[in-house]
């Protein structure tokens, strides 16, 4: 079993990235004060941290005819969940930087993927793969 990354990230607004994660994306809720909240994210750690000031990057790289914004962070998740989220986020009027779609249709590292962001401008990419053991395909 792979071991589960941590990762904190700024917010402004602490109830409002709260209940994006807990109620749109399923994160169970872990410890917490005034300033942070812990989550179960898909069996990692992340930590969202309630930073007043926080102005989110707007950077990105062009990719397959993207621009997909970095930094980035997400989930690798089985085929079955990923459709499941991707019609979740759909159902909640997410608005996509990348539609949910399939890359690489047919060839090595066919994979599902979408990008969004957060409600304070985080963004998240979300994939999987028709065969987990092309990951890292080349």
């Amino acid at each position: 079993m792979i071991q589960p990354f941590h990762l904190a990230i700024p917010v402004k607004n602490l109830e409002i990235c709260r209940t994006f994660y807990r109620d749109i994306l399923y994160c169970k809720e872990g410890r917490s004060n005034t300033h942070w909240v812990d989550f179960n994210f898909f069996g990692h750690q992340l930590v969202i941290h309630q930073k007043d000031n926080f102005e989110p990057q707007q950077i990105s790289n062009p990719v397959d005819g993207h621009d997909v914004p970095v930094p980035h962070f997400g989930v690798v998740l089985k085929m079955n969940e990923w459709v499941e989220l991707s019609e979740r986020l759909k159902n909640n009027d997410t608005e996509f930087i990348i539609e949910p779609t399939i890359r690489f249709k047919g060839k090595p590292g066919e994979q599902a993927t979408l990008f969004f962001k957060d409600p304070e401008g985080n963004a998240l990419e979300f994939k999987a793969f028709k065969d987990l053991g092309q990951l890292f395909a080349t």
